[in-house]
């Protein structure tokens, strides 16, 4: 059975077309465009018309490779800054009427949980484990083990979010970064999640695979060397110093996408400050996450 997976978040909008076999993922197509739906969505709690013309129109790119590819079901899910923006029934409308099928805005438990099953298909690491999600409007935290979830929760922490609400300057400035640096402790130190009892910790989405191109000192964006890449906290730490004190220009190489140079250094730093307060000294990165729960939930 060939299935469609589209997973629209706060800063891309992405599609998984594959072949369900045996309960596994065979990839046909996967693609991803920068659409910024969360644009000032922290500020005013709508969606800006020029957010949504950008994902309607990557909507209705998708729509045409979904229907060549013969994908007979297909599943659109929401996240973060779907969730209460004043004017989600244009959204809705719109997703609808290029894709027909009606986006689901799906819960930050779901979020977090799709993100899980995704994340660790085909992983042999030490249990429990812990799956990080970060994303441009929240990051997703989620404890488990081969049974399933124990703990997840998602947290009002994202690369958008936190570089809209602190970083006016270029390069960011100590003042700011301290800033962001309180938001993401205070959500941290709140978290219903048990850090301390996880023994890997896989990070998953943009954020986290941009990071590792960054510091597996890539020529350009390599997929295939990015999943499952190990990074240690040494490199992740001296990686998160780069991205949070270059310029936006000494940012813009090939192995960060152009939509992601603005934001990357406070998806950065939400890594290391989990990390650092994991008992862990490296984690694992996979190109594998919600995207890939939502197509094996298809099944």
């Amino acid at each position: 059975m060939r299935v469609a997976a589209v997973d629209c978040g706060t800063n891309s909008i992405r599609l998984l077309i594959a072949d369900l076999v045996g309960g596994d993922l065979v990839e046909v197509d996967r693609r991803m465009t920068i659409v910024r739906l969360g644009q000032g969505v922290d500020a005013t709690g709508a969606f800006a018309p020029e957010a949504l013309d950008r994902v309607f129109a990557a909507s209705a790119d998708f729509a045409d490779v979904i229907k060549a590819s013969g994908a007979t079901r297909v599943r659109f899910v929401a996240t973060s800054a779907a969730r209460d923006v004043s004017n989600r029934d244009a959204f809705f409308a719109g997703i609808e009427a290029r894709l027909g099928v009606r986006p689901e805005i799906i819960s930050g438990r779901e979020e977090a949980e799709l993100s899980f099953r995704g994340a660790t298909t085909s992983l042999d690491l030490p249990a429990p484990y812990l799956v990080a999600d970060i994303g441009g409007g929240s990051s997703e935290l989620v404890l488990g083990d081969s049974t399933g979830v124990i703990a997840a929760e998602s947290l009002d922490i994202g690369s958008v979010r936190l570089t809209e609400r602190h970083v006016t300057t270029d390069p960011t400035t100590p003042a700011e970064l301290a800033a962001i640096t309180r938001d993401i402790d205070a959500l941290l130190d709140a978290t219903t999640v048990p850090l301390a009892e996880a023994r890997s910790l896989i990070a998953v989405a943009g954020t986290a695979t941009t990071v590792a191109a960054v510091a597996l000192k890539l020529p350009e964006y390599d997929r295939t060397a990015v999943h499952h890449a190990r990074l240690t906290a040494d490199q992740l730490r001296a990686t998160t110093t780069w991205l949070t004190t270059s310029t936006r220009a000494e940012r813009a190489i090939p192995a960060i996408h152009p939509g992601r140079v603005d934001v990357i250094g406070a998806g950065a730093l939400i890594l290391q400050r989990l990390t650092d307060r994991l008992p862990v000294n490296a984690l694992t990165v996979s190109e594998h996450d919600i995207l890939d729960g939502t197509a094996l939930s298809l099944a």
